[in-house]
């Protein structure tokens, strides 16, 4: 049983170190803020948790069942959407990246404008 364990941690392994090695190239090849931040947030957290998993397999193939990754891999995967959020945001504030095009209807929706009755809102929120 130990060496089907064994074997499926090296699968996950090898398919770990592909999707690493494609966050990198993704990383270093796209040219765009906006471009770049899918590369470590998508393939890197698949491929880190594919090297998780292989730990997993591992040691419960060694008889030391370790249930700490699955803490890593949940943290890794609420963490990494939330900061590939932030720095979309901040690119989309700062004016770094083309604009959504506009809608039609409503303006607001998924947009940065902000409707008439909520100026003030904003306005004091900016102070």
């Amino acid at each position: 049983m130990s060496i089907l364990f064994n074997a499926a941690a090296v699968i996950c392994l090898f398919l770990g170190t592909i999707f690493m090695l494609v966050a990198a190239i993704g990383l270093i090849k796209l040219n765009t803020p906006m471009a770049r931040v899918h590369a470590p947030t998508k393939a890197g957290t698949v491929g880190v948790g594919a090297f998780l998993f292989a730990s997993i397999l591992s040691s419960f193939a060694n008889g030391n069942g370790s249930l700490n990754e699955l803490l890593i891999m949940a943290f890794l995967f609420v963490t990494a959407p939330v900061s590939a959020h932030f720095i979309a945001t901040v690119n989309i504030h700062k004016g770094a990246c083309v604009t959504p095009p506009d809608l039609d209807g409503d303006a607001l929706w998924s947009t940065l404008n902000v409707p008439e009755e909520d100026r003030d809102i904003q306005e004091q929120a900016d102070v």
